[in-house]
């Protein structure tokens, strides 16, 4: 048993750092086969189509709620400050800078991440993939590479999607200037004036980098998954919960080096 214990903990870790050295490889091949797929938009325009343009709805509808709760919210927490006025800004910057990437990545890593983890993972158990490299076609570069490039072509899209959704006519400025009474042009004017051009800039970067961490995990996931029903199952499975965690985790890490915390 004290073998066991002991034995274990280096076991888990062996083969957390193969997993993380096979994953940053399989990264690299990908990134290399990147202009050949540029090459190719069809490929690219089709994932795109797959991913993103089948995403609209849950995001469209998850954006306009989010602004909703947050116009409601924010209105009744700043009128006690006698800062009702304020918003605008208050709906806009939370958007911007963390809601609008954050919660378009969860969403996009449990509709769009699993989907491609699904897909891929049953292109292996049906032997799709060793059919292609049977006939010397490279799966990376017509699997892989096509879905990466569309997943981080698809979150940003996304992303400002679902801002605008938030901050729009449909969710904050309906709640607070519709249904609370706040004057329209103070609740634009407020926005214009104290959200710049860099924290849009900010949430764009989060939403490359969202999207890039997702695409990658997800074709990582089904390409290496067990070719049998419960394998594409926990690939599925893995795909949504480690998604999940980088993107928590990798905004803490942006927010801090974009705003001066490191």
């Amino acid at each position: 048993m004290i073998r066991r214990l002991l034995t274990q903990p280096l076991g888990m870790a062996s083969s957390f750092l193969q997993g993380s050295g096979e994953s940053v490889i399989f990264l690299l091949r990908i990134l290399a086969a990147l202009p050949t797929t540029i090459l190719r938009p069809r490929l690219v325009i089709y994932q795109v189509y797959v991913i993103g343009v089948l995403s609209l709805v849950i995001i469209t509808i998850s954006g306009i709620f989010v602004g909703m709760v947050l116009g409601l919210q924010g209105y009744h927490t700043l009128v006690d400050f006698g800062a009702e006025q304020s918003l605008g800004v208050f709906v806009a910057l939370t958007v911007v800078r963390e809601l609008g990437p954050v919660v378009t990545g969860l969403l996009f890593a449990g509709r769009a991440g699993s989907a491609i983890a699904a897909e891929i993972g049953l292109m292996r158990a049906t032997e799709q993939i060793a059919g292609m490299e049977m006939m010397a076609v490279d799966p990376i570069k017509r699997i892989a590479a096509p879905r990466f490039l569309a997943g981080m072509i698809s979150m940003p899209l996304l992303t400002g999607i679902f801002s605008l959704m938030a901050i729009g006519l449909t969710g904050g400025f309906f709640i607070g200037v519709t249904v609370l009474g706040l004057h329209s042009g103070t609740y634009w004017s407020q926005m214009q004036a104290h959200v710049s051009v860099g924290d849009i800039y900010n949430g764009v970067i989060k939403s490359v980098v969202f999207g890039a961490a997702v695409s990658w995990i997800a074709v990582y996931q089904g390409y290496h998954a067990a070719p049998t029903s419960e394998g594409v199952s926990r690939a599925t499975t893995s795909t949504v919960v480690i998604s999940s965690l980088a993107i928590l985790g990798l905004d803490f890490v942006l927010t801090a080096l974009m705003f001066g915390g490191i």
